[in-house]
């Protein structure tokens, strides 16, 4: 069943924990203004950090349905918005020759008839849903090319497209539009104008505990404890590819599927291809590295623990 959306920001936040999303009040902030607002919501920031998720945390706990597009290099209007079904048309003209006499005006509006059409995800996203505006998510945009983003302006403004053969189709109630970038490459401003924009960091080591109780909530505190600040020692590191929040789960998860009640050398060594996903980030780790940052942490959490 559909629900209403949050009318406070205290309320989009107990609704993205209703999802088991631990997200900041800044986060809920700028999600609470871009759904009131009916605006959409443009989320940047690094690969692992739960930007996609938010998409589908919405589109679960608002009981609405979730439209995705994947974006990638090459991608155009036929993959994204619609495209003729030309076989079917070619069967309804081939029909209609074999009934001879067909008028070819008729049959040129005819064969340009919606049932002909191939709607993809953006045009299913103005569709009236019974269920309500569904969520709209537009992701890793960074992905495509400048030509791509250009025609997402009247998407994005005027909540519309235009189909030459049938005209402007509008959206009657706007979807919920998320769209997330990794900032492999700089958005243009004239799409990021139409937005509210909102960088996804690394959560605290707070935070990103909340997120494990969330997520693992079968680990041993101590050992999600290590973990938190094992990853946060990684992010400070010039690594290629540092551990996102992502690979934070993945690993608690693998760790626990292993028997280890603890963090240590062994149990580094046996799952780190879990955290980096690059083998000179592991080479670099792996051995005296990953055995000096677990002698700091423990350190640094047995003194923390001594305080408190």
């Amino acid at each position: 069943m559909a629900l209403e959306q949050p009318k406070s920001v205290d309320a989009t936040l107990e609704l993205l924990g209703a999802g088991r999303y631990v997200a900041d009040r800044s986060l809920a902030t700028a999600l609470h203004l871009a759904l009131s607002l009916g605006r959409p919501l443009f989320l940047e920031g690094e690969a692992g950090v739960g930007k996609t998720e938010i998409a589908k945390v919405l589109s679960e706990t608002l009981g609405r349905k979730l439209i995705r597009l994947q974006c990638y290099e090459g991608l155009d209007v036929s993959s994204a918005v619609y495209e003729w079904n030309y076989a079917r048309q070619m069967v309804e003209i081939r029909l209609a020759e074999a009934a001879g006499g067909a008028d070819r005006d008729a049959l040129a509006k005819d064969i340009f008839d919606e049932r002909f059409l191939i709607k993809r995800p953006i045009l299913q996203a103005l569709e009236e849903d019974e269920a309500g505006a569904p969520v709209l998510l537009i992701d890793e945009l960074d992905r495509t090319d400048e030509p791509f983003e250009a025609f997402l302006l009247e998407v994005l403004s005027d909540f519309q497209v235009t189909i030459p053969e049938l005209g402007p189709q509008v959206a009657k109630t706007p979807p919920i539009v998320i769209i997330t970038s990794n900032r492999t490459r700089e958005i243009h401003d004239a799409l990021k104008r139409r937005c509210f924009y909102y960088w996804v960091d690394y959560p605290s080591a707070a935070r990103e505990l909340e997120i494990l109780k969330v997520k693992a909530p079968g680990a041993p505190e101590d050992l999600s404890k290590q973990v938190v600040a094992f990853v946060h020692e990684l992010r400070k590191l010039d690594l290629f590819k540092v551990p996102g929040v992502a690979e934070t789960i993945d690993w608690v998860h693998a760790l626990v599927q292993l028997d280890h009640l603890a963090l240590s050398p062994e149990a580094i060594e046996n799952s780190l291809g879990v955290l980096l996903k690059y083998q000179d980030d592991i080479a670099k780790i792996q051995g005296h590295e990953a055995t000096r940052i677990l002698n700091q942490i423990k350190a640094e959490l047995a003194g923390a623990a001594a305080v408190a």
